[in-house]
């Protein structure tokens, strides 16, 4: 892969250089020492993976990530000193599209074998979903799926009707995620009666915190799922492992680690599958932004199967991606900015 380096740390470029260097495939393109010049350089030779540090002169490795996004899109891995002590900057970041975070390696004093491996096995993975963004047809989006707006009445309801308490609303999201699914659960209103089910791509060491942020953002409540969980009406379970969160029972959460070979983990397509199988109420499909093609089948399954299906639009999209994969499908009833999801539930679950 060509990679950028943006890191004014002379020692933590050296580090990912070395650490760059046991693969031979891998190649160093550019290395900018702010922000602001990654996006002239990025303007000027894109490459398939940046390598941004967060906190840098000139410009920090959010702004840079939100304006490279915008401009001349490309995966962005941040690389930092300390993740744990930047959570806040890790989650802006993965709002504007970054897709992971790690802690730069040690490779120069106190050679740690284990951060370069965890590295290089994160470069990898990035590197399988630029494999099958790659491989996916430039197509628009079927006219037949095109957005709706006359639901933008129900989202203002103080009092909905009685909920069906088997009702569920399973979302995927990947880059660009943290911010799209904000957006959508800041608009439900606190006695929405569906349950809901979110897997977003993010490493598990980050889960925990994310459900934290989220919930900060939402009239309901967010905590991670828990193998044995049961969907509720007005709540919201957030898959926390690396392991793929299903249903293992009509009515009841779980982990498995197969099938073990997916680039994508927790993969969307494996919730949304069990959903398909083992979901014994109503149910709504959302596929939200990001790389790759992870939860198109899947929700091309749930609409064929009868449930109503809903992928975010081009235009609001971080990444168009995933929800592209889903368009080309035919895979979703809706295709609708991510602003608009929220009042298209309300319409859905709590029509009289």
């Amino acid at each position: 892969m060509k990679i950028g380096i943006v890191n004014d740390a002379p020692i933590a470029v050296e580090a990912l250089r070395r650490t760059l260097v046991q693969r031979q495939d891998h190649e160093i393109i550019w290395i900018a020492e702010d922000g602001q010049r990654a996006i002239e350089l990025c303007a000027w030779q894109v490459p398939d993976l940046i390598l941004m540090d967060l906190m840098m002169p000139v410009l920090d490795g959010v702004a840079a990530t939100r304006h490279i996004m915008a401009h001349t899109p490309c995966a962005i891995l941040i690389v930092t000193g300390d993740v744990g002590a930047n959570v806040s900057a890790v989650y802006d970041a993965m709002a504007y599209g970054a897709l992971d975070a790690i802690d730069t390696p040690s490779t120069l004093s106190g050679y740690q074998r284990n951060d370069v491996n965890t590295m290089l096995a994160k470069i990898d993975s990035i590197e399988k979903l630029l494999n099958q963004r790659q491989s996916l047809p430039e197509q628009r989006a079927p006219a037949a799926a095109a957005a709706t707006t006359t639901a933008a009445a129900g989202a203002k309801r103080t009092s909905l009707p009685a909920p069906d308490s088997k009702y569920l609303i399973a979302i995927g999201a990947s880059a660009g995620g943290p911010a799209a699914l904000a957006t959508l659960l800041s608009q439900l209103p606190a006695d929405f009666p569906a349950a809901l089910v979110v897997v977003q791509h993010v490493d598990a060491q980050f889960a925990s915190g994310m459900a934290e942020w989220l919930s900060g953002q939402s009239k309901l409540p967010v905590r991670l799922a828990q193998a044995g969980d049961s969907p509720a009406p007005g709540q919201v379970l957030l898959a926390g492992t690396d392991d793929h969160l299903r249903l293992t029972r009509p009515f009841q959460l779980g982990y498995t680690e197969q099938p073990s070979g997916y680039p994508y983990r927790p993969s969307i397509d494996v919730f949304f599958q069990s959903v398909v199988e083992l979901w014994a109420g109503k149910a709504v499909g959302i596929l939200l932004t990001g790389m790759g093609r992870d939860g198109a089948l899947g929700l091309k399954a749930m609409r064929d199967k009868g449930y109503y299906t809903i992928a975010q639009d081009r235009e609001s999209s971080a990444v168009y991606g995933m929800p592209k994969a889903a368009a080309l499908l035919d895979a979703a009833d809706a295709i609708l900015p991510v602003n608009q999801i929220a009042a298209k539930l309300v319409s859905i679950i709590c029509k009289r």
